[in-house]
């Protein structure tokens, strides 16, 4: 069934919203509309009411398929929400000259089931908040929390992709804009544009139906479209996740601190913005994998990134993107992760029997140069 446009009945505005919806909240105003029914439809129209409760609504932004309480529990989501987008990805409203999406995932009753990403994207806003001003309405959560009950802050790729673009959506010269994960990454084997043949890429909660966020993506949608004098920060807690943002320059930098920039621009597909500064921060190279611990904070499971990037910008306020990039390699050199050390003999012999990279070292890319120890870090 086509959509139709319904008028706000508090402001006016005219919003298109799903056929099967009969009401719905006004992204602008707030204001609840409930749509009288026509013909047969009215009898029927107490049950959907019940049934969908309050539909907050995106402006020209359409649900496609409602709740299917029958469905498994991670089948894709809690509710077994199927996100088939039969309509454009259109972003909400924006709010303030601060905005981050943050997504933390779980994966609850995989086997590759992760400890602490709650835990992370909880700190990560409070560290937003608290530090550097962000406007709490300003920023969009997105977990599998078992206690989230709107279907639209689940981490589905659908979801996801959809508050990349709300992020994006209207910035300007003096935004300062945060896309923050933590879960899985991976990669996919690809040819073309990539020094080792791969693509990285994030895991949302339903990768196995819906497929894997490439970093390419990711790149169309918060990078080339970012313009002059806005500022994006990434900070990727995830496995694989070096070059996920596809930025053209990354920062190579050694025990000591020197650094160089390599460009990897010549790899043929446009990566760079449209004025922008766009940086990502991320967990490990793309060959090495990133750790879920507790031995960093000593009592609920983080991610090492995550963990390391909000102590080093908290215990040094106005560092250097150099220092920051060094203090946080330096805390998780040092530290135990489980039973494995980081750069120790287990790690030696697992690298060479397994072919697996333990170390741990995260790393920076930009989309443009810049002075590692006079610019300073902020958001």
């Amino acid at each position: 069934m086509a959509a139709k446009q319904e008028r706000c009945k508090q402001c006016g505005r005219l919003l298109v919203v799903p056929p099967e919806v009969r009401v719905f909240e006004c992204a602008v105003c707030h204001g609840i509309t409930h749509i009288r029914p026509i013909g047969p439809l009215s009898q029927a129209y107490n049950s959907v009411y019940n049934f969908a409760g309050r539909f907050r609504g995106f402006i020209n932004t359409m649900m496609t398929n409602s709740v299917n309480s029958n469905s498994g529990y991670y089948g894709t989501t809690h509710f077994g929400y199927h996100p088939q987008p039969s309509y454009p990805l259109m972003p909400p409203p924006v709010f303030g000259s601060k905005r981050a999406v943050l997504c933390g995932i779980c994966y609850h009753g995989k086997s590759y089931r992760l400890k602490g990403s709650l835990n992370d994207v909880k700190c990560m806003k409070y560290f937003l908040i608290k530090e550097f001003g962000f406007p709490s309405d300003s920023i969009l959560m997105l977990t599998d929390d078992k206690e989230e009950k709107n279907p639209l802050r689940i981490p589905t790729k659908y979801n996801i992709q959809m508050a990349l673009r709300w992020l994006i959506e209207g910035s300007r010269s003096g935004d300062s804009l945060v896309f923050y994960f933590s879960g899985h990454g991976t990669q996919e084997m690809k040819v073309d544009d990539e020094v080792h043949g791969f693509d990285e890429a994030i895991c949302p909660v339903d990768y196995e139906q819906q497929g894997k966020i490439l970093g390419h993506e990711i790149n169309t949608t918060i990078v080339r479209p970012l313009p002059h004098g806005t500022t994006l920060h990434a900070i990727i807690d995830a496995c694989h996740s070096g070059t996920v943002l596809d930025l053209p320059f990354v920062c190579n930098m050694n025990r000591e601190g020197y650094y160089k920039w390599e460009d990897h621009k010549y790899l043929g597909a446009y990566k760079s913005t449209k004025g922008g500064l766009a940086i990502c921060i991320s967990a490990c190279d793309d060959g090495q994998i990133s750790v879920d611990t507790s031995a960093l904070s000593g009592k609920e499971s983080t991610g090492a990134l995550t963990y390391s990037f909000i102590q080093s910008v908290q215990n040094e306020p106005g560092l250097s993107y150099g220092r920051l990039l060094s203090v946080m390699r330096s805390t998780i050199r040092g530290t135990k992760t489980g039973i494995v050390v980081l750069n120790g003999p287990v790690v030696s012999l697992l690298n060479r029997l397994l072919g697996l990279n333990i170390r741990q070292e995260p790393q920076l890319s930009s989309s443009e140069r810049f002075d590692m120890y006079t610019k300073r870090f902020v958001l």
